[in-house]
């Protein structure tokens, strides 16, 4: 891992991920090399993740959470029973989709042809 997290931040990324939905599910295998594809995957796009963990073994919850932040180079934020929080900061910034800015006024609609209705059909 880089440098910790300050308590500020670590409070406001607990805040953001209380909305969250869990997006990667360690099973009954553990943590295997495909799983820690699919969370780095899933940081690349959305930089702070839940992950549920299938066990009971505490101990195995928090060596998983261990190893995803060493291996990923993310931060710890949270554990709450089976769910870990974890942030790793996207350095790439967003890509915009239009060089120019939206203009606010809509833009004209075309002229078309009157509606035609549909025929009523008896019952």
């Amino acid at each position: 891992m880089n440098e910790s997290l300050s308590p500020r931040r670590r409070s406001e990324l607990r805040a953001r991920a209380h909305r969250l939905d869990p997006v990667v599910l360690i099973g009954d295998k553990g943590l295997t090399d495909e799983v820690i594809a699919e969370v780095d995957r899933a940081l690349k796009a959305h930089e702070l993740i839940k992950v549920r963990a299938a066990t009971d073994d505490r101990d195995a919850r928090n060596a998983w959470m261990q190893s995803i932040c060493e291996k990923l180079e993310a931060h710890a934020v949270q554990r709450i029973g089976k769910v870990l929080v974890i942030y790793r900061e996207n350095p790439e910034p967003e890509v915009k989709r239009t060089s120019r800015p939206r203009s606010r006024t809509p833009s004209p609609r075309p002229e078309s042809a009157p509606r035609r209705r549909r025929p009523r059909t008896s019952r």
